[in-house]
């Protein structure tokens, strides 16, 4: 139950203070600006915030795609892999609802939209971008040496996925931080949210096949 704690607080943040960001600074895809950069900083600075707090209970997770990889590269079984699914989706929608409270529900709530409407290019991108950060989690989280700073790694990684994901869909990377604003939101939010449910997981598990294939291997050698 603590691990399910841990995993509900910290998509819980994640969606309250980055999507929040992104909604209260006017964060838009087809403007760039200086809300850009903040809001993507936003998401970056909750990882490492919660890394460095709820991760010796649960490792920081928060996401689906990340416990995918793990699942797929043996680091958690299937029994507390649905758990934390459960516990994400459930913070995030939690973090979504208190949001919508603050600011309104007909805000954007930080939700994801297509790219040019269009769903190949939005699955493509996402898929892309989800692989690179599950791919540097899987492999900065794979030695204890880099333990004390894996935190900060990986929560500039996702900075720099938001830097260029967000003019494209807004970047989810994350089915459960894309699932609470969009079923709040409701309308085309929540009908195209499939592909950022769908992509991130297979960003997720490229991640965890290229990680087995290439660096534990390299690891073994």
């Amino acid at each position: 139950m603590k691990k399910f704690f841990a995993e509900f607080i910290g998509t819980f943040v994640l969606v309250l203070f980055a999507c929040g960001t992104a909604t209260v600074v006017g964060c838009d895809g087809t403007n760039p600006n200086g809300a850009y950069v903040m809001t993507a900083l936003a998401f970056g600075l909750v990882i490492v915030a919660m890394a460095y707090s709820i991760g010796n209970v649960s490792g920081c997770h928060i996401n689906p795609a990340v416990s995918l990889g793990v699942l797929l590269t043996g680091g958690m079984s299937i029994t507390e892999f649905f758990i934390y699914i459960v516990a994400q989706f459930a913070g995030a929608t939690a973090g979504a609802a208190v949001l919508g409270a603050l600011v309104g529900f007909d805000t954007g709530l930080g939700a994801n939209a297509l790219y040019d409407n269009n769903i190949i290019k939005s699955l493509i991108i996402e898929c892309i971008l989800t692989f690179v950060f599950v791919l540097v989690i899987l492999s900065v989280t794979s030695k204890k040496k880099y333990e004390k700073f894996a935190g900060l790694v990986i929560g500039l990684t996702l900075t720099l996925v938001h830097i260029f994901g967000i003019y494209f869909t807004g970047t989810s990377v994350n089915p459960a931080r894309s699932f609470g604003p969009a079923i709040l939101k409701g309308g085309e939010a929540l009908s195209s949210y499939w592909v950022f449910l769908v992509a991130p997981l297979v960003g997720g598990a490229l991640a965890a096949v290229v990680f087995k294939a290439l660096i534990k291997t390299k690891e073994a050698e």
